[in-house]
């Protein structure tokens, strides 16, 4: 049953990052106003807020990605499961602190609550070992 539970949280939380997508690509806005990944700290100066856009929205499928297969890994009792998990959590963490405004407001429309998430999970799957599979 835990590995079920497991499994499809990890298929969801990399499905939460294709909404991400959209918002980069401009596909429909998250929010009312919200400019994510425009202003990201690390990018748009040095690329400009056009192709910053189009390199999120590339990672956010890279991330997504990722955690679908750590879910899918995990659904049918494949051991890759956790470094495909730990790896994707560390890139995801990764590409919302890069691509944040700089600002402390409104951080859970920059990915703030997911870097939760993935803190979360890291912390579960290497400092507590859990959960433990028979795979």
């Amino acid at each position: 049953m835990i590995k079920a539970i497991v499994g499809i949280f990890l298929v969801l939380h990399g499905l939460v990052h294709l909404l991400y997508f959209g918002q980069s690509a401009r596909l429909f806005e998250l929010q009312p106003g919200l400019a994510w990944p425009n202003a990201s700290w690390a990018f748009s100066k040095l690329l400009g807020d056009s192709p910053t856009r189009t390199l999120a929205s590339i990672l956010c499928i890279l991330a997504a990605a990722g955690f679908v297969l750590g879910g899918a890994l995990t659904l049918f009792g494949q051991s890759g499961w956790r470094t495909t998990v730990v790896a994707s959590a560390v890139f995801s963490g990764l590409l919302y602190i890069l691509l944040w405004n700089g600002r402390f407001q409104h951080l859970d429309a920059q990915g703030g609550v997911g870097i939760l998430i993935d803190a979360a999970v890291l912390g579960a799957v290497l400092v507590f070992r859990w959960p433990q599979f028979d795979f």
